[in-house]
């Protein structure tokens, strides 16, 4: 740790590490000039570098060069669940891999302090407008997930630095911002900026708070949690400067889904977002938390805004100590941190965005950058009739209404709103369409405290929008089983079904599996299409209903006035409310390793808990990268949905078959997601998507669509599972080819471990989405990128053919792909390496993350 820079915080009791001067210190007048992200990635520098990198890795940031890696060493991880508990898993492998080396195994803990939160396992199987929804799911999610809340039990105690908050309490993005991130950290006497990653691709909710946190994929939260530093290049980090205020009636939900649909267009992948301007100044934390929480979206890497009143208003809101409170503002004033000193940041590239500009909008019917907006919707195809006789469903029926996702529940704002307009259409004597499953599922218990004081949780309640759960719910495809009358009639007549959902994410195939597609909309929005009952209905003019006078009564008849909305925000959402939720679950009095085994004992019939086998068999042995054959030819946009889906299993699926031989009834099947600790169900989950296009599979020329593959030299077309079985027995080695954008959508290590575990060792796409990417590295899976230009389908790629790759990896390299084809021709291709730093060069090396540790730690103990 360097200390030159270190220096008292006045009046504090604290140090701190003056950055400034180090920056200065090495061109006059550098550190004003700084962005906000410069800034902090700075002092993290100052405080943690190798001060012989010091100077070098502070020039990248001053100079704006990107020629050097320069380490990062984020102060927390963050997980949910599903890939925390896998994190974790692997860590209880690697514990045994390393006591059968001969090496102490209890000393394999996380260096960094790590927060596992329980929110990724509930399955609305009880709908909103059932009694006791809440106490019924959370007895399924207990009786389904028995072996994975064994582990993770054992984890408390087992791994030092390590936090658990059990199911039942909300969820991880929602908690960090209302509770776990102190905005400025003070520990070991010595204040500074809080940073962190998070396995989950929406970890940049928390940047609302002028807090750096970057969403990525378990491998590499792994090699974080043991120590190692995230090695970057400096990123492109553009200023977006929000200009003029939202019209009346336009949420903060309307806002982020046309910044998404507008960055998208502005090519934002991978970089830094910076809001501020004065359209910035005046949202609130809950706004700004909706903007951030999308960052995936619309495909950067962060969204920071910087810290200022609104952000010390929110602390106070939040039930922050006064002593936290006052250090964040203090801190921010003394370093350059408070918004009023980035007024003289230089950006590279700038971004205007006019907030008047935003009408009511949704996305879909397919990605959350399809943004549509409600007056547009028959000019857009979507409305049609909504005739319905005998009470059938009528066409494009919503059969999923779900006000969930800590993307709006975070936001008193959007969910005050969703509690009046229900008020309102409760009023005019408005009902919920009988076949719309609603529910209510906050990411936090304060949202329930706070709706119970301005009397609105009773006006969802009468709508069937009650309280399921405190968790992830529908935009994670947790959505749980549909009424049997109701399915069995979208089946019987090949119904257009859809789903709406305040969350984040609505690609095909994700929310339900017969919700054809999925649309994004405000609280109050999923309220009134619960009421319309069809998404063929123009939201903003056609009828809902009657009031008890006849009149008829349209969404404007109901909709709140921002000056209600902030009245009741005001005077319902109170820091005690917070303080009741927060202060007993965060009273964690743990006793690491009393009693405890520093091994786990394995549960051998667990389908959710198994030793890992990244020790074992095909993964110890060498990646020769000769003559692979491909398992897949993919297009552009594949996500990390269509590698390995995290919906409910369905009974005809691989892994449902292999449930059902392990004596799982099919009622307790779950989620992909949830059985992700288990490799021999969730390598079934394999590109098992149903909605995936392998353009090996053809039919009259067009490509068919399901989880299917073609194994070759027979030629013969079968589920992905099997082709798979088939060349790991063979012991064949693989490949997959693809178009643009590869990998993108959630932060999913399983999108990386299945293949590995197939065989694959080499993807070579058009693109990589970021986390996936190393993700694949993580893995010992080598991502090759196309030259501009060349494409699949530019060198007429169709599956038959054998691929070898020759050259030496390194950072950037040019490989050479050579094609073997079926009638002798051979063509050889430049292609580039993305390992982009000699730490990925290191891991892949070593055949991945935990068996890079494996080796350094092993060689540490014998030295």
């Amino acid at each position: 740790m360097n200390t030159d820079y270190r220096k008292p915080l006045p009046e504090a009791g604290l140090d701190y590490y003056d950055t400034r001067e180090a920056v200065n210190s090495i061109e006059v007048g550098a550190y004003e000039k700084l962005p906000y992200t410069s800034r902090v990635l700075a002092e993290n520098l100052v405080r943690k570098c190798d001060p012989a990198m010091l100077s070098d890795s502070l020039k990248q940031l001053i100079y704006r060069k990107r020629d050097l890696d320069f380490p990062w060493f984020p102060s927390r991880v963050v997980c949910h669940d599903i890939l925390g508990q896998t994190a974790l898993v692997d860590l209880a492998g690697l514990r045994d891999a390393i006591a059968e080396k001969g090496g102490d195994p209890s000393k394999v803990n996380p260096v960094v302090p790590t927060q596992l939160i329980v929110d990724h396992s509930l399955a609305v199987e009880h709908a909103g407008f059932e009694e006791d929804a809440f106490d019924k799911n959370r007895a399924i999610e207990d009786r389904r997930n028995d072996d994975r809340f064994h582990f993770i039990n054992w984890t408390k105690t087992a791994f030092k630095n390590v936090d658990v908050i059990g199911p039942g309490n909300g969820i991880m993005h929602q908690i960090n911002l209302e509770k776990m991130s102190p905005v400025i950290h003070a520990r070991d006497g010595v204040a500074f900026p809080d940073t962190l990653v998070g396995t989950d691709s929406h970890t940049p909710h928390v940047d609302a708070l002028g807090v750096i946190a970057v969403g990525v994929g378990g491998l590499e939260a792994e090699s974080v949690m043991l120590g190692r530093a995230s090695y970057m290049r400096l990123p492109d980090i553009i200023g977006v400067e929000l200009t003029g205020k939202p019209q009346p009636g336009i949420t903060a939900t309307d806002i982020v889904l046309a910044l998404t649909e507008f960055l998208r267009k502005e090519k934002v992948v991978s970089s830094y977002l910076e809001f501020y301007g004065e359209g910035a100044s005046a949202l609130t934390i809950g706004d700004r938390a909706t903007i951030s929480n999308m960052t995936p979206e619309y495909g950067a890497t962060a969204a920071m805004f910087y810290i200022d009143e609104q952000t010390i208003d929110y602390l106070k809101l939040t039930g922050r100590e006064d002593k936290q409170v006052e250090l964040v503002e203090q801190y921010a004033k003394l370093t350059g941190l408070w918004a009023d000193d980035l007024e003289t940041a230089e950006y590279e590239r700038v971004l205007k965005f006019d907030l008047s500009s935003v009408g009511r909008n949704m996305a879909g019917p397919s990605n959350p950058h399809a943004r549509l907006a409600t007056s547009d919707l028959a000019v857009r195809g979507i409305t049609g009739s909504v005739e319905h006789d005998n009470g059938q469903m009528p066409d494009g029926a919503v059969i999923i209404a779900a006000i969930t996702s800590c993307t709006n529940t975070s936001n008193p704002r959007n969910v005050i709103a969703a509690g009046l307009l229900a008020r309102n259409a409760n009023a005019k004597g408005l009902i919920r369409q009988p076949w719309v499953k609603t529910s209510l599922a906050p990411g936090s218990k304060a949202v329930k405290l706070y709706l119970e004081e301005a009397g609105l949780l009773t006006e969802l309640e009468k709508l069937g929008f009650g309280i399921v759960a405190f968790a992830c719910t529908t935009c994670n495809g947790m959505s749980g089983a549909l009424n049997p009358k109701i399915q069995e009639e979208i089946v019987k007549r090949d119904l257009y079904a859809t789903a709406v959902l305040s969350g984040n994410r609505n690609f095909d195939g994700r929310i339900h599996p017969y919700a054809k597609q999925a649309f994004l909309a405000s609280p109050p929005l999923v309220v009134a299409y619960a009421i319309a009952g069809t998404i063929r209905f123009d939201i903003e003019k056609d009828v809902l209903g009657t009031d008890a006078d006849g009149n008829p009564v349209t969404l404007k008849d109901i909709w709140p006035s921002d000056e209600e909305i902030d009245a009741i925000v005001k005077s319902a959402v109170k820091p005690e409310q917070f303080r009741q939720v927060y202060e007993p679950m965060f009273d964690l009095k743990v006793d690491y390793g009393k009693d405890l085994n520093p091994l786990y004992n394995w549960r051998p019939k667990s389908t959710y808990i198994r030793r890992p086998p990244y020790w074992e068999g095909a993964l110890a042995a060498e990646r020769t990268m000769k003559g692979m054959r491909p398992l897949a030819i993919l297009g552009d946009n594949i996500t990390t949905d269509h590698l390995s889906p995290s919906n409910a299993i369905m009974a005809s699926s691989a892994a449902g078959e292999y449930l059902s031989k392990m004596g799982v009834p099919e009622e307790d099947y779950n989620s992909y997601a949830t059985h992700r600790g288990d490799h021999l169900t969730a390598q079934r989950a394999t590109l098992a998507n149903p909605k995936l296009f392998n353009e090996m599979v053809q039919e009259d020329g067009k490509v068919v669509q399901g989880s299917l593959a073609r194994i070759e030299p027979q030629g013969k077309v079968v589920r992905m599972w099997e082709a798979i079985e088939n060349y790991m027995n063979r012991k064949q080695p693989l490949i997959i080819v693809a178009g643009a954008d590869y990998g993108q959508g959630s932060s999913r290590d399983w999108a990386a471990k299945g293949v590995r575990l197939a065989g694959v060792e080499v993807i070579v796409a058009e693109g990589f989405e970021r986390i996936h990417r190393t993700n694949l590295i993580g893995m010992g899976v080598l991502p090759l990128e196309f030259h501009e230009g060349i494409t699949r389908k530019t060198l007429g790629l169709d599956g038959t053919e054998t691929y070898d790759v020759q050259g030496d990896v390194s950072p950037g390299a040019t490989l050479t792909l050579v094609i073997h084809r079926t009638n002798g021709e051979t063509d050889k291709v430049d292609v580039k390496c993305r390992l982009d730093t000699a730490e990925e060069v290191s891991i892949y090396s070593a055949g991945g993350v935990l068996q890079r540790f494996a080796q350094d730690f092993l060689e540490s103990e014998n030295a």
